[in-house]
């Protein structure tokens, strides 16, 4: 049956800033399709939720809590897996961000920040992970989670909107080093409520006009990102490589609009 194409049975996949929204939400929805999952992020009492979820699913859960601005934790989670589970299939780079900023008053070390934490972090990982993948499994998918400010131009978003470009090409660049073995994807997410928009999304002279401009009239949920990781990391998606799905509502321009004035 074709559902069976979405399957991750006994699969092991690594999941970062899982502790809540879209990480929380993927990792999820991989062990309700079969996959055991190390997951990481800062907070532990978050991650702890998230394995109780994965647990309820039938599938087991690895927390690690740690601080992945830095590259080597990131990379250390390859191995994390491995030793927990006795082999890698899955990555998911969804650990990320940066706050607006104005352009001008965005300085140097503000886009090394972003590019750190939104790129090199990813690439961490990624090299970390590709030798344990074809170690122990021989084929795998990884998955970088992007942003549509990576392609559509905003005020403030600078440093986030740079970072994310660059990691939506990288998606690109990975996948040809990386085939046939290693399939690497992105999914671009819009206006996604979660813990992050929840300001927004709370108030309604706000999101109403977000939603208004947003082709498909509503804001997003965590499981529509969720949903598109599943049919990357799984056969479902064994013919995709190099791609990057927008999950954004149909989105052609930024839907919140940073008050910066004009010069």
């Amino acid at each position: 049956m074709i559902l069976d194409l979405f399957r991750l049975d006994d699969q092991v996949a690594v999941v970062t800033g899982a502790g809540r929204g879209l990480g929380a939400a993927i990792a999820i929805a991989f062990a309700e399709a079969g996959s055991d999952v190390v997951i990481s992020s800062r907070t532990e009492s978050e991650l702890r939720g998230v394995a109780d979820a994965v647990h309820a699913a039938g599938r087991r859960a690895h927390v690690v809590a740690a601080d992945l601005s830095d590259p080597d934790a990131a990379a250390a989670l390859a191995t994390a897996a491995v030793e927990q589970f006795g082999r890698l299939d899955i990555v998911v780079n969804n650990v990320g961000g940066a706050l607006p900023k104005p352009l001008l008053d965005t300085t140097p070390a503000d886009l090394e920040a972003a590019f750190t934490f939104n790129v090199s972090n990813a690439h961490a990982l990624v090299t970390a992970a590709v030798p344990k993948i074809l170690e122990t499994s021989g084929s795998g998918s990884i998955i970088n989670i992007t942003s549509m400010m990576g392609r559509q131009p905003g005020r403030a978003f600078a440093a986030y909107g740079t970072a994310k470009a660059a990691l939506t090409h990288y998606t690109r660049l990975a996948s040809m080093d990386l085939c046939p073995k290693i399939r690497v994807n992105g999914i671009a997410p819009g206006s996604i409520v979660t813990s992050a928009l929840e300001i927004v999304a709370s108030n309604e002279s706000i999101r109403t006009p977000m939603e208004k401009v947003t082709p498909m009239r509503t804001l997003g949920e965590p499981n529509d990102v969720a949903a598109a990781a599943l049919y990357l990391a799984s056969p479902a998606g064994k013919f995709m490589t190099g791609k990057v799905i927008e999950v954004d509502g149909g989105l052609i321009a930024p839907n919140l609009d940073i008050p910066i004035p004009d010069l």
